[in-house]
């Protein structure tokens, strides 16, 4: 069952449940504005529902609060950081920021970063760039939790690619993991009794099929485009190791860590006026959105959204009406926040 909770009470529940599990004031605001953010733009999957995990790899220790970012190298617009294991979405920021100074005194900037942990809603970064005024592109490789094309046996991530392009009526964001649909989207489909709306994955019987639990249960998710999205999240995964000097998928599978422990990012920012005036980019980018929303619908009504559009009209509703949650998911939460044992974490 879904409810509607304002935002304000979202963040500050999730806050105490961080507090409690040990994060300082400061790690718990920042963090708790990320998941409820995410979870008002319309990613409940990386917003307050991965809150009770987060807590749970806390406890277990694969996350560690103390973790502190240590520059390795540099080299020009270019810089390097071991993450040592601390929270994802406070390195995330850090390094997304990082990219952006860096491309304000050499008109692209790139940080790649290795050893840290679950960054929760990719696009939070790539918004976080656009929003600076700069384009920004960024991605993870995660521990194999998809089959490579012609396997049946989980053996590469779905390493979420993320694209943020600065837009004065809004910004063009992209956040897209290289499978089908993520774990996360799938037990949102679950929890809510609902189907999915086109294949996702491989029942027990090694069928194509809509339901969530079926592929959560065989964790046989489906590759983006069959093999070509096998073969790009074998390419991110070896470019994030290779930029980061860090960790393949593969390599993370043997340190069992859980989702994306000791994982490399790369962020990268650059200044989209570099070779073109503010206006003429700007007026670029207006003729071909509204191209795109002059697309002719398959359906009578239907309307073609550019990537970004829908996630600016859930934020909006989610202000006005209380951001959407899942009511199990909210329970677990707020027990996390009174001290409590959230029941069946997910």
């Amino acid at each position: 069952m879904s409810l509607r909770i304002p935002y304000e009470i979202v963040k500050e529940t999730i806050k105490k449940a961080l507090l409690q599990a040990g994060l300082t004031e400061e790690q718990a605001e920042a963090c708790a504005q990320v998941h409820a953010q995410s979870s008002a733009d319309g990613v409940e999957s990386h917003g307050l529902n991965r809150v009770p995990r987060f807590v749970d790899y806390i406890r277990r220790g694969w996350v560690n609060p103390e973790g502190k970012l240590e520059l390795k190298g540099a080299k020009g617009a270019v810089e390097n950081y071991d993450g040592h294991l601390g929270i994802g979405v406070l390195n995330g920021l850090f390094c997304a920021d990082r990219a952006v100074e860096l491309a304000k005194a050499h008109g692209i900037g790139c940080v790649t970063l290795r050893n840290t942990t679950h960054w929760m809603r990719g696009g939070t970064y790539a918004w976080r760039m656009a929003q600076a005024g700069y384009a920004g592109i960024c991605w993870i490789n995660t521990e194999s939790c998809m089959p490579l094309w012609g396997s049946d046996e989980q053996s590469v991530g779905n390493n979420p690619f993320c694209i943020g392009l600065p837009r004065e009526k809004g910004p063009v964001v992209l956040d897209m993991a290289m499978s089908q649909y993520a774990y996360g989207k799938l037990g949102v489909y679950r929890l809510a009794g609902r189907k999915l709306p086109y294949p996702g994955g491989y029942d027990q019987e090694g069928n194509l099929t809509t339901d969530p639990g079926a592929i959560e249960q065989t964790r046989r998710i489906l590759p983006m485009g069959y093999w070509k999205g096998s073969a790009m999240a074998l390419a991110l995964d070896l470019a994030a190791a290779m930029l980061a000097n860090g960790n393949t998928g593969s390599e993370m599978d043997a340190i069992g860590m859980g989702s994306c422990g000791s994982c490399c990012q790369v962020f990268i920012a650059f200044d989209p006026y570099l070779f073109g005036t503010k206006e003429e980019i700007q007026e670029k980018m207006e003729r071909r959105i509204e191209a795109a929303h002059g697309s002719h619908p398959e359906r009578e009504g239907g309307r073609i959204l550019y990537p970004g559009e829908r996630t600016i009209a859930d934020r909006a509703r989610s202000m006005e009406e209380g951001v959407s949650v899942d009511e199990q998911i909210w329970r677990q939460v707020c027990a996390l926040a009174e001290g409590k044992d959230g029941e069946g974490i997910q």
